[in-house]
């Protein structure tokens, strides 16, 4: 039984492509059985995507060139003519915040249609993927949960860090980077505090790419283990002189938490597991990590180990931007869950009662078990197994 607990289609998402039923018939042709929608939760203007601040700049960049008005979210009309040229882009932002808000109502509707339109092909799940980006976004969620109240769960994500996206391009990621004193480590323990806010506020069901953090930095396949705080300018040093005491105690470097600021990130990282485990989430395992092109899927293996150890659930998802990504690198994915030493897989099914257990009351889905043996079995990865 293939699944996915995390995608997006180009009809709500202006970073992917394809329309959501497209989506949804891909999933079904690809022979998945359950197939979870959940496009990006409307931020606030402060916090628009770049393409979402492209969109606002071209709104402003037409109405000043024609000598239109714009109107408030007050309803103050200014002759944008006459007023100075960031007023024009404040208030297009945030008339662009305002239509993502309409959006994902629109989303919401139509995935609540494709689920019943095809409810005799798959079960689909209707959710959201959070940005927590600071604290207060903590009352911006719980307010979207509350008005949609048939949202059936949450990936609960960090894509961005000092307010600025980590994930989007390397001149970001730098720039989010310098916010935080001007090091990977820094960033990413910065990075992991965001995410236990995040973690202890909502407890989403579903954690999104656990380690995201890593995509864009300087070493995106090294061990998160083996970090150590380092300053700019001590770090090549620093990591020349961790290599010869590791080949003078014999060891990977792996049990080194806690030797001053060594491990600091790789703590935040197990403070984090814990509180998962505590309050019951689930894991993604993200194919994605893969057809973005790091050597191993959201989270890497040594989070793997840890996770395993506390008997955390994990799950598959392909994070697809378009149909052409739905069901990407399963069987990569599914070799990686099986060599880290994963017995079984879960999974979220449609239910049509309130779960009142549940952190957010909703129509919560119910969650199912399956062995990963049982899973290899499905038609899915039979077909598509190398020969």
């Amino acid at each position: 039984m293939p699944f996915s607990h995390h995608s997006h289609s180009g009809q709500f998402c202006g970073h992917a492509t394809d329309s959501l039923e497209q989506m949804v018939q891909r999933a079904i042709a690809q022979g998945m059985d359950v197939y979870c929608l959940t496009e990006h939760m409307p931020r606030e203007e402060q916090d628009l995507y770049p393409e979402e601040w492209e969109w606002a700049l071209a709104a402003s960049r037409d109405n000043m060139a024609s000598g239109g008005s714009m109107t408030t979210a007050t309803g103050t009309t200014v002759d944008a003519r006459q007023q100075e040229e960031e007023v024009a882009v404040s208030q297009a932002k945030e008339a662009t915040a305002r239509a993502l808000g309409r959006l994902f109502e629109e989303y919401y509707g139509e995935a609540r249609r494709l689920g019943e339109k095809y409810a005799g092909q798959i079960s689909i799940v209707v959710g959201m993927e959070i940005d927590w980006i600071r604290p207060s976004s903590a009352g911006w969620i719980r307010g979207l949960r509350e008005r949609y109240g048939g949202l059936e769960m949450v990936v609960g994500s960090v894509h961005h860090v000092h307010g600025i996206p980590i994930d989007y391009s390397r001149p970001m990621y730098e720039a989010a980077r310098d916010r935080s004193g001007g090091t990977d480590e820094a960033l990413f323990g910065d990075y992991f505090d965001l995410q236990y806010e995040m973690l202890q506020a909502l407890q989403p069901e579903v954690v999104g790419h656990f380690d995201l953090i890593r995509l864009l930095s300087d070493a995106p396949d090294a061990s998160l283990r083996r970090m150590m705080m380092s300053s700019p300018a001590k770090k090549t040093n620093e990591k020349n002189e961790e290599e010869e005491e590791e080949e003078e105690e014999g060891g990977s470097g792996g049990g080194g938490d806690g030797a001053g600021e060594r491990g600091v990130v790789w703590q935040k990282i197990v403070r984090n597991l814990d509180w998962v485990r505590e309050y019951g989430g689930i894991v993604e395992i993200n194919s994605a990590g893969l057809r973005k092109g790091l050597r191993e899927p959201y989270p890497q293996a040594d989070i793997c180990r840890e996770m395993i150890a506390r008997g955390i659930n994990v799950t598959l998802s392909d994070d697809a931007h378009g149909v052409g990504q739905v069901g990407t690198n399963y069987i990569e994915a599914v070799r990686f869950i099986e060599e880290m030493g994963f017995q079984r897989v879960v999974y979220l099914k449609r239910k049509n009662h309130h779960d009142d257990a549940s952190c957010f009351p909703s129509s919560s889905p119910s969650r199912k078990h399956m062995d990963l043996t049982e899973l290899k079995q499905h038609a899915y990865f039979v077909r598509n197994r190398p020969c």
